[in-house]
Parts: structure tokens; C-alpha cells; sequence
């Protein structure tokens, strides 16, 4: 029986790219794959003939030769038949990816997220958001919390296997979870249909699971946050996500912790800022304010005359502590002058009185600012 023109089996011209033939070469051998037509031998005669054909014409050299002297080129010890080389399996690869997926890692493969036993899956990781005071972080608590997660199942201890039962062996992987077909050139694994990757199978399900090995609960943990934590900082509670499958690991819970904003103190690391308003009698007297302290105390802070807006002064120890060490941050307290408002007739009067008083030696920054806008304004009308 004489062969088929090669270009005639891909469907393709004979000008052909190299792009051409592969998109005709892989739309052609999803059709035809024998896995797709199991028992068909009319399919696995053409899935051959597309291999062999795309085989020569990928191949530069082979092409060549094929376009001169036809299929006479490979016969007689004429350079022989097209290979199967790694680019041809390179592709049949990706053509197995799209039929069965990724046999490594795929979802459903026997071995779960986890490795370990088939079946034995790893249960998900849960995540929990929880929200603290400044105060709570800076003396840190324990706090108890309810999960909705899946535990073991206490009936079946896990198996999914009613009491008195346990699961067997399947048959058909002997417990691996996967299973290979040979086709022609090519073995095939993919996870077995049977235990669907378990490596087992329940013949007699349990009833409270319904042979799945955990069930839906809450669950009230305890979780220590410790002094100092900062706002996004997550803790890990290993083990204690949700069950795994079939005895396989738990997952782990990760909590997510957010700090309230405070109504005095604004946080940077480990120091801590305040901002205090004092009287205008008092930032040009000079007094005693009092003023909080995060670990709920009060402290004084001496404010020398002659104080101005934005005036800052330090602590020393009073901020954050920092998470595991023994290091402490500063509070810093800014204060900003007040104006005084509503004033009667006689507080008017008696600002006005000082006011007409007043020297530049009592306002330096203003009369400074105003000294250089004469002389700009001077030096600008001299230019011109």
C-alpha cells in the first residue's frame, strides 16, 4: 500500500511554515490520539500516519530531501524513516497535558498537596483577621477565637470507613494512585478512575462523614499575641487549618492582625507621637502639662516660655515595645499654641494693650519674615 503525501496527511500546502505544520500536527493528533478513541484502530493507524508525516517535515534536512525524491528518499537505506525525536516528544507532552493534566501536580493526583501516602491529601490553610487596640498591642493578651474549619471525623477516626470497616487497597492502582497505559510508542499515567487518586477505596462509607474523614465544626482556639506587634503582622499556628483527607496532615491557620487607630497616639515603628494643644498664656509663660501615657499612666511634660507650634519633646521610654527584644521606643509629644477665641471686651482690650506694647523682640520669627519681604520687595524695585 503506497503512502499518503505527507503534506497531504497535515492538511497543509507545501509552503508551509514550521508554525503551520506544528498547529496542524497538534490539532490533528488531539483528534486522532488513541486515548480519545479507544478501540479505534482506523484512529491509531492515522494518529501514527501524523506523526510520521509532521516527524519529516519538522526536520529541515529530512524535508529537503522529501520535497526532491518523495517518500523514496527514506527507503533503501536512503537516511532511513522519521524519528521520534524530543522535540516530537516535547510536544506529545503538552498534548498530554491538555488530555489528562499535569500528572506531577495536577489536582486529583494521588499523592495530594502534601506528598506522602496516595489519598492522604493536606487540609487547606485557613486564614482568621483580627483586630486589636494600641494598648493590646503594646501589652499583648491572649486572645480566644471560633474557627468554622473541617476536623477529623471522630466516628471513622479519619478513614471514611464506617466503625468496624476500614478501606482496602484498590485493585486497580494496587495503592498508588495512578495508573499507566501503554499506547504504541508511548506509556501513559494518569490517576486511577477507581479510587480517583486515593490509593483506596471504601466499600462501606461511614455515615457521619459520608466517607470523606472529616466534617464541618467550630472550633475555639487560644492565641497568645505577643508585646510590641505591629500592624499586618501574621502569626502562624501550625496544624490547626483544616483536617486532611483520609488521615492526611492538617493544614495551618494564619492569623492576620490590624491595630485600631487610636485617638491620641500615631505610631512610627516603635515610638509613638501625641499631639497636645496648650494655651497661648502658657507657651509664652511657660507651665506644666500633663499628658497619657500608653500603659494608661500620666507623666508631666515642663513647657519653657517662649514655646511655638510644632514644638517637640521627648520621652524617653514611654513608646512600643519592640517585638522579642527588650528595646522600648520613645513617645514624643508635639505640641501646637492654641488661640483663644470668644473672648470677652476686656480680653480684647487688654491683647490690644499688649499688642501696641509689643517689640520685634517679642515676635522674632515673624518680624524676621517680614524684614526679608521688605528687603525683597526693595531689592526688586532697585533692579527695575
Amino acid at each position: 500500500m503506497s503512502k499518503r503525501d505527507y503534506y497531504e496527511v497535515l492538511g497543509v500546502a507545501k509552503t508551509a511554515s514550521d508554525g503551520e505544520l506544528k498547529a496542524a500536527f497538534r490539532k490533528l493528533a488531539m483528534v486522532h490520539h488513541p486515548d480519545r478513541n479507544p478501540g479505534d484502530k482506523e484512529a491509531e493507524i492515522k494518529f501514527k500516519e501524523v506523526n510520521e508525516a509532521y516527524q519529516c517535515l519538522s526536520d529541515g534536512q529530512k524535508r529537503a530531501a522529501y520535497d526532491r525524491f518523495g517518500h523514496a528518499a527514506f527507503s533503501q537505506g536512503g537516511g532511513g524513516g522519521p524519528g521520534f525525536g524530543n522535540e516530537f516528544g516535547d510536544f506529545m507532552s503538552d498534548i498530554f497535558e491538555n488530555f489528562f493534566g499535569d500528572g506531577r501536580g495536577a489536582p486529583g493526583g494521588g499523592r495530594g498537596r502534601g506528598g506522602g501516602a496516595p489519598g492522604r491529601e493536606r487540609g487547606a490553610d485557613l486564614r482568621y483577621n483580627l483586630e486589636i487596640s494600641l494598648e493590646e498591642a503594646f501589652s499583648g493578651k491572649t486572645e480566644t477565637i471560633r474557627i468554622p474549619t473541617s476536623i477529623a471525623c471522630e466516628a471513622c477516626s479519619g478513614s471514611g470507613a464506617k466503625a468496624g470497616s476500614k478501606p482496602r487497597t484498590c485493585p486497580t492502582c494496587g495503592g498508588y494512585g495512578r495508573v499507566r497505559a501503554a499506547q504504541g510508542f508511548f506509556a501513559i499515567e494518569r490517576t486511577c478512575p477507581n479510587c480517583h487518586g486515593r490509593g483506596e477505596v471504601v466499600d462501606d462509607p461511614c455515615t457521619a462523614c459520608s466517607g470523606a474523614g472529616r466534617v464541618n465544626r467550630e472550633r475555639t482556639l487560644s492565641i497568645n499575641v505577643p508585646a510590641g506587634v505591629d500592624d499586618g503582622l501574621r502569626i502562624r499556628l501550625a496544624g490547626e487549618g483544616e483536617s486532611g483527607l483520609r488521615g492526611g496532615p492538617s493544614g495551618d491557620l494564619y492569623v492576620f492582625l490590624s491595630i485600631k487607630p487610636h485617638p491620641f497616639f500615631q505610631r512610627d515603628g516603635a515610638d509613638l507621637f501625641c499631639r497636645v494643644p496648650i494655651s497661648m498664656v502658657t507657651a509664652a509663660l511657660s507651665g506644666e502639662i500633663t499628658v497619657p501615657v500608653i500603659d494608661g499612666s500620666q507623666t508631666q511634660v515642663r513647657i519653657p516660655a517662649g514655646t511655638q507650634t510644632a514644638k517637640q519633646f521627648r520621652i524617653k521610654g514611654k513608646g512600643m515595645p519592640v517585638l522579642r527584644s527588650r528595646e522600648v521606643g520613645d513617645l514624643y509629644i508635639q505640641v501646637s499654641v492654641e488661640t483663644p477665641q470668644n473672648l470677652t471686651k476686656r480680653q480684647r482690650e487688654l491683647l490690644q494693650e499688649f499688642d501696641q506694647s509689643a517689640s520685634d523682640e517679642n515676635h522674632p520669627e515673624s518680624a524676621g519674615f517680614f524684614s526679608k519681604v521688605r528687603d525683597f520687595f526693595v531689592s526688586g524695585s532697585a533692579r527695575t
